[in-house]
């Protein structure tokens, strides 16, 4: 009656050549990815840079001056509003 009992137990008989042999595969897709990604990654970098180091105005430059016609723009329209100027009488002058 024990050998019966053995028998049904709740976890599945497994072996462990295929187990190994899968983790094994993993594993080296695993690191065959990692270098795809570093290769891919290190190319797209050094074309990122090579576009930037090629453009007429660096894009720090562009950001400052549109950081600047913000704040422009932002002044002109609080002067605006602080002045009382409706849209009707501005579109009239």
């Amino acid at each position: 009656m024990s050998n019966s009992t053995e028998r049904n137990s709740s976890w599945p008989e497994l072996r462990t050549g295929p187990i190994i042999t899968g983790a094994a595969l993993v594993g080296a897709g695993a690191l065959i990815a990692m270098a795809g990604l570093a290769v891919g990654g290190s190319h797209l970098f050094s074309a990122t840079r090579r576009w930037i180091r090629e453009m007429d105005v660096p894009p720090s430059e562009q950001a400052r001056l549109r950081w600047a016609q913000a704040k422009n723009a932002a002044a002109a329209g609080t002067a605006a509003w602080q002045s009382g100027v409706s849209a009707r009488q501005g579109a009239q002058v």
